[in-house]
């Protein structure tokens, strides 16, 4: 039931609350806030909002930037990070207009909930749920410092395997040995646990968490299916409890895909079906791995556009270094079932009509998740309005192991983009798909465009401690 002003006076006043919190989401997916006094909170707050100048966002230019929050009832939660009691909610962005204001189209919430009613115009469905899969490294130390004599990083997780010639209590994990590690070895199970409690509290529902991979510290923590909508909401909230749970138990976490050399990168794999009138789109029992024609259709439609789909769901330079082979991420533009080689994965256990669905892995939780969610289900819907065939233009299924072809084999293969500059390139090229309906505005795509590609030059021309092993002396 949809939340009232009267409601959240209510909750207010019955929980001592003395701020309200405004989380609004920038270009490139980290929350900003603004803080009012809980007694300042009322009706008018819902038909006026909270101006902010979003040319500081990455949205507008500065002659066009105020614009004004207009906070989503149903998002409040209480803050548990905050000492002074504090109600936190997130919302849309509006532009300021006579008689009233209208969304802000370039604002991330707006083009998701866009995507939705692209979707519902369709007639293909009313409703998609994802579960996107969330790994992340938590470590005890981080350094860094980028200057004229000194470029340099560092990370310590106590129990890793570059620990043991430590003194200590031999707690050591060996290298690509973490995977579902239990005590004494998972020493952050307790911090963990936490987080999951902390989201089941903001209205997000857990399957589990777990040790991954990397024994330097890498994780995973995997909610359940939900609403796009929603869980792009709380996509954010997850990465909010997961950092500031970190600091508390005096650990420090990050989402950087490939934050340890020759350790196993950290990805953020989006498990996604569709639904109408409550039933499923994606199963059919004479189908391959039991799914739909549809759902072949929206694998093709992602697989045909994914080399630009990786500039929104891998947005940096850090991400292509996890996009390698050897490291179960994948490099391959094919499907397959039980297959993680290939960029989109078909969940063998998901064996219920309801459940029958597909993952995309190649994402990480570097993207804005409402510009990934929302670019993942518009290339998902171009595939299904022109009937793109994956299996028909070769992309599979690949039901072998991708790394362990032949060369001559793997030579035939075609595979994803492999720095952020040859994705923007694709999404220069290829954004039809995004800007079908209106549900991209092209500005934003050029916008983001050019940012990314300064970031890219920033980043080029900084000297690598590796070119110094290669080169100082040549």
């Amino acid at each position: 039931m949809a939340k009232t002003v009267s409601d959240i006076l209510n909750v207010i006043r019955e929980n001592g609350i003395k701020m309200v919190d405004f989380k609004m989401v920038d270009i490139n997916g980290q929350y900003r806030h603004v803080t009012i006094p809980a007694e300042n909170f009322s009706e008018e707050t819902m038909k006026s909002g909270i101006g902010f100048d979003a040319s500081n966002y990455g949205y507008a230019v500065v002659e066009k930037s105020d614009m004004v929050f207009i906070p989503d009832l149903d998002t409040a939660v209480i803050d548990p990070f905050c000492e002074i009691p504090t109600l936190s909610m997130t919302g849309n962005a509006m532009i300021i207009d006579t008689p009233a204001n209208r969304p802000l189209p370039q604002y991330p919430r707006n083009i998701i909930k866009s995507a939705v009613e692209e979707l519902k115009a369709s007639g293909v469905a009313d409703t998609m749920l994802i579960l996107p899969e969330f790994e992340f490294y938590l470590f005890d130390n981080v350094s860094w410092n980028v200057g004229g004599n000194y470029i340099g990083s560092s990370v310590d997780a106590k129990q890793s395997y570059w620990n043991s010639a430590e003194e200590g209590l031999g707690v050591i994990v060996p290298k690509q040995k973490n995977y579902h590690i239990a005590k004494p070895f998972d020493v952050s199970y307790e911090c963990r646990s936490e987080m999951c409690m902390l989201m089941k509290d903001a209205g997000i529902e857990i399957n589990y968490h777990h040790p991954e991979v990397a024994a330097s510290g890498q994780f995973e923590i995997e909610p359940q299916l939900g609403e796009v909508v929603h869980m792009a909401d709380a996509t954010m909230m997850i990465k909010y409890i997961i950092h500031n749970t970190a600091l508390k138990y005096g650990k420090t976490a990050t989402f950087m895909p490939k934050p340890v050399y020759g350790e196993a990168g950290s990805g953020m794999h989006v498990h996604m079906l569709l639904m109408k009138d409550g039933k499923p789109v994606f199963s059919d029992d004479n189908g391959y791995a039991h799914l739909s024609e549809t759902a072949h259709y929206f694998m093709g439609g992602l697989l045909k556009h994914i080399a630009s789909l990786c500039a929104i769901t891998n947005p940096s330079t850090n991400s292509f270094k996890r996009l390698v082979p050897g490291f179960e991420a994948p490099v391959t533009v094919g499907y397959a079932t039980s297959n993680r080689s290939a960029v989109i994965r078909i969940p063998a256990y998901a064996k219920s009509p309801d459940k029958r669905r597909f993952e995309l892995r190649n994402p990480d939780a570097t993207c804005n998740p409402y510009f990934c969610y929302a670019a993942i289900l518009m290339a998902g819907l171009d595939g299904v309005k022109n009937k793109i065939d994956p299996h028909a233009n070769g992309w599979g299924p690949y039901d072998v192991n991708l790394y362990t072809l032949p060369e001559e084999e793997k030579a035939k293969l075609k595979g994803l983009p492999t720095s952020l500059e040859a994705a923007l390139d694709a999404l220069e090229a290829d954004h039809d798909y995004l800007t079908a309906g209106g549900v991209f505005p092209e500005i934003l795509i050029k916008n983001f465009i050019k940012n990314k590609r300064a970031e890219v030059g920033e980043i080029n021309k900084i000297p690598h401690p590796a070119e110094f092993e290669k080169y100082y002396n040549l």
